[in-house]
């Protein structure tokens, strides 16, 4: 490791003295609301779907469906990433967050047309979670097969 001169230390510790410290408390309050209204507004369509007679667990594919839907809708718009710029983590932890990570990429390569540009990069995030998630099925479904024998 090199040392470092005085003058190069004194440098430092004036950086250090002038940097902004980041305002923790308010980023996780921010994560926490958004994430939770997120929650919320799930919450209120899965027991809408149960008002109609599904059960909780046939209730969440239609749940989980509009509120990816409603993820890559917002992402279209422009409107989620305002949203996670406010509240950071408590946007992208909820599976809305995952309809953005599909959609962002392809948006950004939206001048380049629809099919080389927003369906060739749709899958650029994606590609790499579908495959692990489905790989990890695999192996979880192979454990509790063997364990079951």
């Amino acid at each position: 490791m090199k040392k470092l001169t005085r003058e190069q230390q004194d440098y430092q510790n004036f950086v250090k003295q002038k940097r902004p410290k980041p305002p923790y408390l308010k980023n996780i309050m921010m994560a926490f609301v958004v994430g939770g209204l997120i929650c919320v507004i799930g919450q209120g369509i899965m027991n809408f779907f149960i008002s109609r007679g599904l059960s909780p667990k046939e209730a969440g594919a239609p749940t989980s469906a509009i509120m990816v839907f409603l993820g890559a809708f917002l992402t279209g718009l422009g409107v989620y990433d305002k949203i996670g710029k406010r509240a950071g983590a408590g946007s992208i932890v909820p599976i809305t967050g995952f309809a953005n990570s599909i959609v962002s990429p392809a948006m950004e390569f939206k001048r380049e047309g629809y099919v080389f540009g927003v369906a060739a990069k749709m899958f650029v995030v994606a590609g790499p979670v579908l495959v692990y998630g489905m790989c990890s099925a695999v192996i979880v479904g192979l454990i509790y097969y063997i364990l079951k024998l």
